[in-house]
């Protein structure tokens, strides 16, 4: 188990920009019905920051963002329950360990790899300010939801 953890970190970092990049195109997509959607930042981008200091990776987009509900049933329904078992089906063999993140559905989960604790902080575009949402959790079958104001 400790092997195929330490000998897949990369994934975690493909699967969030991937992610990420879902999330521009939806909104793109989206937005060809919606102009509003995209609010005043037409151009849409994915940014990666490091900070060694805190030992914080940070993988933000401006994409289409996930409402309180969405969040809760795309991230807190595998949290309770894939985790786990997606952790313990990892071998080391990385041909192996991504067909069975695709299998699983669950790339996000690969940050459980390299990180003691996630964060996600969400809007759905066309939501206000207000209707933003903080997810946490450390991979352990548990998770938090709490509402935040983000612009």
């Amino acid at each position: 188990m400790i092997h195929s953890l330490y000998s897949n970190k990369e994934i975690f970092l493909r699967e969030l920009i991937s992610n990420a990049s879902d999330a521009a195109d939806k909104l793109r997509f989206e937005s060809l019905a919606d102009p509003k959607l995209l609010g005043d930042d037409a151009e849409l981008g994915i940014r990666v920051e490091l900070d060694k200091k805190q030992r914080q990776l940070t993988v933000s987009d401006n994409g289409i963002g996930m409402s309180r509900e969405e969040l809760i049933d795309n991230l807190g329904t595998i949290a309770k329950s894939g985790t786990a078992e997606f952790l313990e089906q990892m071998t080391g063999d990385t041909k192996h360990d991504a067909q069975l993140i695709g299998q699983f559905g669950v790339g996000f989960y690969a940050s459980f790899i390299v990180a003691d604790k996630v964060t996600v902080e969400t809007r759905r575009a066309g939501l206000a300010a207000d209707e933003a949402v903080r997810w946490e959790s450390d991979g352990k079958g548990e998770f938090s939801v709490e509402s935040i104001e983000r612009a």
